[in-house]
């Protein structure tokens, strides 16, 4: 995806990648407890993952819990956990008229065996579906993702499969939970905070970045659209001129 489009034609990232973030400060600005807030989130963010299939973006990736969220209290990781189960269901039932792949980014057997089943579950009725591509990256950090990169690439060399001068930046990429799909073109946070959080270090080598005072609850579809149209205004010379 360049400048060159065709003049006319809409000019959206074949990967939009979403730091939902505020869904605390949400809650605290009225006086509700955290889990309020993930809550409205939640909802926040079926919203925008329709809206994104409806209008062609054909990857959405959204950070869900991080490898550092588990330090959070233990309620609220219970109440993410709980939501999570939730959206899965939801997307079992209510989802299958949208054509909705999910995948999941992060290491994901670290969680109860009934949300694995919920995962595995969605995974193989998603397969059939050919419409946009939808990641949540659960359990996800970009320095853990690349580690494990390194150590799968560091046991074929060990065992003679590889030789060290056989790895290349393609060979990493293959590596990476987001194999076979594009990088991100665009990665927006809500929320005034200006920074990645442990989020697709790898693969953002490129990204545009939007980064948009409003909590994750608040954000609307006029906000991506917003956001969107100044996509569209980059210049993205990836090293050139």
């Amino acid at each position: 995806m360049n400048s060159s489009a065709n003049q006319g034609e809409r000019l959206l990232p074949k990967h939009l990648a979403i730091i939902m973030d505020g869904n605390g400060r949400w809650a605290k600005k009225r006086f509700m407890p955290r889990s309020m807030g993930h809550k409205a989130g939640a909802a926040k963010f079926k919203a925008i993952a329709r809206y994104c299939s409806k209008i062609g973006i054909p990857y959405l990736t959204v950070y869900a819990f991080s490898t550092e969220n588990w330090k959070r209290p233990t309620e609220e990781v219970g109440a993410l956990m709980g939501l999570f189960k939730q959206y899965l269901k939801d997307a079992l039932e209510d989802l299958l008229n949208d054509d909705i792949k999910i995948r999941f980014l992060g290491d994901t057997s670290v969680f109860s065996s009934d949300l694995q089943e919920l995962i595995a579950e969605t995974i193989q009725i998603g397969e059939k579906r050919t419409g946009m591509v939808l990641n949540l990256a659960m359990n996800y950090g970009s320095r853990a993702e690349i580690t494990r990169a390194a150590k799968s690439l560091a046991e074929q060399v060990q065992h003679g499969i590889l030789q060290p001068q056989d790895i290349t930046e393609k060979l990493l990429s293959e590596h990476m939970y987001t194999y076979g799909q594009p990088d991100p073109d665009l990665i927006i946070r809500p929320s005034g905070e200006c920074r990645l959080s442990n989020f697709l270090l790898w693969q953002s080598a490129y990204a545009e970045y939007i980064f948009i005072d409003v909590l994750w609850p608040d954000f609307t579809t006029k906000h991506l659209e917003d956001c969107l149209h100044e996509f569209t205004m980059r210049n993205r010379r990836f090293g050139g001129v």
